[in-house]
């Protein structure tokens, strides 16, 4: 283990020792929030976060770092790239807020959403960052050949309830990927089988929008990409986590290292629960939500279901006020 890797475990294993909130949670965005310049800021001002970078490029032998804050933007938003980098840049946006305790507190809970749960993992402390990198960049390029392999396309369905989306997919032949909002589902499938979903969406009353994605992720046309996965992910050494990880497939923790696995197995071509996860989290007490990561996506889809949480963004320069009392 190099320096740099030593460092951040350390700040991992310094989250968990922090004392408890049991009103709080971490959340971590997956890809699509990406954007060139992140972490950057959190690298300069953090020796901890300097290390997370300098630990992805030594782990996968590329300038990681300079891709994050240089582009070329075409680059970083290429699955296998944007998902490794994604995991890095969230990384050191948290290990910048526990060296300037920012964040003091230790989250009942962590989630992530879809690649997200794979940086909750880290922090959680059931997988070392290094592995991960390699099955994120792994993930990312099985995903990409199954988008090219099986064409496919995704859309934001808004303004209609969940049991409305079910039966324009049921009519489309298109599937559900993301549950991310009260009236927020992204469908996938086919382009010609997502045009008719979009179609008949705006019949009922709603708005399909359409995604810049290489492929229909999170639906059966991952399935190729989710079976090759699986030989991946038998190699690798999960621990029970510090923390309670809620998973994206059950919208409820992850009980065990042998559950970890399945988890990470059938997350690929099966539906994100998010929004059911966030209901979980706070059923269970949760009324702070930080997210940690590029961006405010994931609060800004809280706040409009939710505008009675506090909802705290640690990506700077943007850091509420609020956030000194995490």
């Amino acid at each position: 283990m190099t320096q740099a890797q030593s460092d951040i475990s350390v700040s991992i294993k310094a989250l968990h020792q922090l004392p408890i909130d049991s009103q709080l949670a971490l959340l971590f965005p997956g890809q699509g929030a990406q954007k060139l310049g992140m972490g950057f800021e959190a690298s300069q001002s953090s020796p901890s976060a300097k290390a997370v970078f300098q630990t992805a490029d030594e782990v996968l032998r590329t300038k990681l770092s300079r891709l994050c804050f240089e582009g070329p933007e075409e680059e970083l938003t290429r699955t296998v790239n944007a998902q490794p980098a994604m995991l890095t840049a969230s990384l050191a946006i948290l290990a910048a807020a526990l060296d300037s305790r920012t964040l003091h507190k230790r989250p009942a809970f962590v989630a992530g959403h879809s690649l997200g749960e794979y940086t909750a993992l880290v922090a959680a402390g059931s997988l070392l960052f290094a592995d991960v990198l390699r099955l994120v960049r792994e993930r990312g390029r099985l995903m990409e050949e199954a988008g090219t392999e099986n064409a496919g396309t995704m859309a934001a369905i808004v303004g209609l309830s969940e049991e409305t989306v079910s039966d324009v997919c049921r009519l489309s032949g298109a599937e559900q990927c993301n549950f991310n909002a009260r009236t927020q589902t992204v469908i996938g499938g086919a382009p010609e089988v997502v045009d008719t979903a979009c179609r008949l969406a705006k019949e009922r009353g709603g708005r399909g929008l359409p995604m810049k994605v290489a492929g229909a992720f999170h639906t059966s046309l991952m399935g190729s990409a989710a079976r090759n996965f699986e030989s991946v992910l038998q190699r690798v050494n999960a621990q029970e986590p510090a923390i309670p990880v809620v998973g994206n497939v059950a919208a409820k923790p992850i009980a065990s290292a042998a559950d970890l696995t399945s988890e990470l197995g059938r997350q690929m071509a099966t539906p994100v629960r998010w929004y059911q996860s966030i209901l979980y989290m706070i059923d269970a007490g949760v009324g702070t939500f930080v997210e940690a990561g590029p961006g405010q996506t994931l609060i800004t889809m809280l706040k409009r279901d939710f505008p009675e949480l506090t909802l705290i963004s640690l990506d700077r320069p943007s850091v509420p006020a609020a956030a000194s009392h995490v």
